[in-house]
């Protein structure tokens, strides 16, 4: 499973290449803002530089809401760097653009989806990842990860080539839950992932082994 931390902060990008599990980058115009990174220029420069820290994949949203300007957004954006994958919401012409992408051997993230209809038609049109938020859905007493499991069967009763990417991830049990199913891919905060790495009898074992070293070295 591969492991995409969703944010537009470098050092937090930094650290998570450092730890040597990172394969990608999400972020929205939300994340952006969160940095105080405004305007188009300073949106284009941020992506760029995120894109020169990772080897990975790099989600980049387009604004737009029609057909026409997302595809002009989202040649603008898939120009920058390989790695870019054109982010774009589920909606009618978010479907004939992520088409038309397809079409231009463009990567695409079908994002802002909530139901395996949404997620079917995503797949239909070449989607190259589809993004089911688990989280807000959580939210809203729903059950993310049957979404995902919904997905799943969906993609390999017609062996799509479209991979689910689980979004919205809040804590590790998204990510070991999301990791059962097969979800192909989860993106979420760098304390998610780093919180995998923790368990008190993991510290309280290091501890022993420390305190019993220095005995046997008359410390």
């Amino acid at each position: 499973m591969k492991f995409f931390i969703d944010t537009a902060n470098l050092a937090q990008i930094k650290e998570a290449q450092s730890l040597g599990i990172l394969d990608g980058v999400t972020t929205n115009p939300s994340l952006m803002a969160k940095e105080g990174i405004t305007g188009h220029e300073n949106v284009i420069k941020h992506y760029k530089a995120i894109c020169d820290l990772v080897d990975g994949d790099v989600s980049a949203e387009v604004i737009a809401t029609d057909f026409e300007n997302m595809v002009k957004e989202g040649e603008i954006l898939a120009a920058l760097d390989s790695k870019i994958v054109v982010k774009v919401p589920m909606i009618a012409e978010g479907i004939k653009a992520i088409k038309y992408f397809s079409s231009k051997g463009i990567k695409t993230n079908c994002t802002l989806v909530f139901s395996s209809g949404q997620a079917l038609l995503a797949a239909k049109v070449g989607a190259t990842y589809v993004s089911p938020f688990i989280g807000r859905l959580d939210d809203v007493s729903t059950d993310g990860l049957t979404l995902i499991e919904d997905i799943r069967l969906i993609y390999d009763n017609y062996s799509f080539d479209t991979q689910i990417l689980a979004a919205s991830v809040r804590h590790p049990m998204h990510i070991i839950n999301c990791a059962k199913i097969g979800a192909d891919v989860i993106t979420g905060p760098l304390s998610a992932m780093s919180a995998l790495m923790k368990h008190p009898l993991t510290d309280s074992g290091l501890a022993q082994f420390l305190a019993d070293h220095a005995k046997a070295a008359g410390k």
